[in-house]
């Protein structure tokens, strides 16, 4: 075990808020273009309701090139938002869409409709008789399909692999979305600037997709040629799997990060799981360790050594890039230690550990964690038993009898997703500024 030493690293801007100025800087420059070209532009005008449909579907086009810039996974907002950030965006974004997108059909057939002398649903099966309109049609319903699953009640019922392959239908919207744009003239292409502009947003955030999702994940796995080790039971339910490969060291992994591990022969293609590394990577190998809760990770267990693994990532922002203060809290849930234990073999300064769990037969990696506070001259409290209103480690005065200086340190948050909300509203209360406040949950943008 290798314990590296990182100092904090500060800036006069925090990596998420730079991201998040990039990210909404050229949002808002696209934007005022979009408008300038549809108020300059002297196409014909058929009636009112038509030019603001007009309108909107210019805007429906701009939002769906940002969705697929925030799915895309680019290094550059991954590492300075984490997937957190970039899921909590893509779910508005995704709503914003499917709202405006219903507002460009109501105002185009109620439109058109006004000048034809038709009723709405008449009006509907006329325009759906234009292969372009049908295309734009199906689109919506495609868009609509994914929201109703992407709401929280309908989320919680369905299993990962069944929303991922929803999603996947918005790869179709993008091909339709294109004809339908390709084919609307009077809008997309009313002038040469429109169609170049139009193509290059296009073009890069394709580009964007197609690096990011396939071409990275790709050379990557080629270059490194990821096969597993060893693998290592840990407990009854939890098992670490230790991953080798060529050159390592050249792989842009830190401690907190998480991957997603695909293990093709021995699972289907579509079981992938986000498992973060449990250890620190010292490019030599890599290491995951999960709790058999599904299939997947039950499955782990069994893993032949020599097995191919198939990586992508790194991923997230749970790391010391974050850091903006010299002392630490690492709060864990569960087996959301894993990532809290690697961190822990990287950071330095005053750090404290809270780890919540059940009972002590529950606390994963414990030995390691153990030898690693002793190490770093660390604080550690393992905190069992159930929450009650006489144990409630997690409230505001508990928090602060734990760690009494907690209002100047940097908290790393991973657990359970009712932890972690508590945790966060405790440090709310306390006065924490959200600079300091880090936490993974674990949610994929797509």
């Amino acid at each position: 075990m290798t314990a590296t030493s990182q100092a904090p690293t500060r800036s006069a801007v925090h990596p998420a808020t730079a991201a998040r100025l990039v990210l909404f800087g050229v949002l808002g420059v696209n934007l005022l273009f979009v408008w300038y070209m549809f108020f300059t532009s002297d196409g014909p005008e058929k009636n009112t309701l038509i030019t603001v449909g007009k309108f909107f579907g210019l805007h429906v086009a701009l939002v769906m090139i940002f969705q697929l810039v925030l799915i895309s996974r680019l290094p550059f907002l991954d590492r300075r938002l984490g997937m957190d950030q970039l899921t909590t965006l893509h779910r508005w974004v995704g709503f914003t869409l499917f709202w405006t997108l219903l507002a460009h059909v109501t105002f185009i057939v109620l439109g058109f409709a006004q000048l034809d002398g038709n009723s709405p649903p008449v009006q509907i099966i006329s325009l759906a008789g234009s292969f372009p309109v049908l295309l734009g049609m199906v689109a919506f319903l495609i868009i609509g399909l994914v929201a109703i699953v992407s709401a929280r009640y309908a989320r919680r019922r369905l299993s990962y692999e069944a929303w991922h392959a929803i999603h996947f239908l918005l790869y179709l919207v993008i091909v339709l979305a294109l004809i339908h744009q390709l084919f609307e003239v009077t809008t997309f292409t009313a002038s040469s600037w429109s169609r170049r502009y139009w193509f290059l947003l296009w073009t890069l955030a394709l580009a964007g997709l197609i690096i990011g999702r396939v071409v990275l994940p790709v050379w990557r796995n080629s270059r490194h040629q990821f096969r597993v080790a060893a693998v290592v039971p840990e407990s009854d339910d939890v098992v670490s799997v230790h991953v080798t490969g060529r050159n390592l060291d050249r792989l842009p992994a830190r401690a907190g990060q998480f991957m997603l591990w695909r293990f093709p022969g021995h699972n289907p293609w579509w079981q992938v799981n986000p498992w973060s590394l449990s250890a620190a990577p010292n490019g030599k190998s890599l290491r995951l360790t999960a709790k058999a809760i599904g299939r997947t990770s039950a499955g782990l267990r069994d893993l032949p050594v020599g097995t191919r693994a198939f990586l992508e990532g790194p991923y997230g922002a749970l790391t010391s890039v974050q850091r903006t203060r010299p002392g630490s809290v690492l709060i864990a849930g569960g087996i959301g230690v894993t990532p809290i234990r690697a961190l822990l073999e990287e950071l330095t300064g005053p750090i404290t550990v809270l780890y919540r769990v059940p009972t002590m037969g529950h606390a994963v990696l414990f030995d390691e964690l153990d030898s690693l506070t002793r190490m770093r001259d660390a604080t550690m409290h393992v905190l069992t038993g159930r929450t009650s209103e006489g144990n409630n480690p997690f409230a505001p005065a508990g928090l602060q009898s734990l760690v009494p200086d907690i209002t100047a340190r940097d908290i790393y948050i991973c657990g359970p997703e009712k932890m972690t909300v508590a945790v966060l509203k405790s440090l709310s209360e306390l006065g924490v500024p959200k600079s300091q406040i880090h936490a993974e949950r674990f949610r994929l943008a797509g």
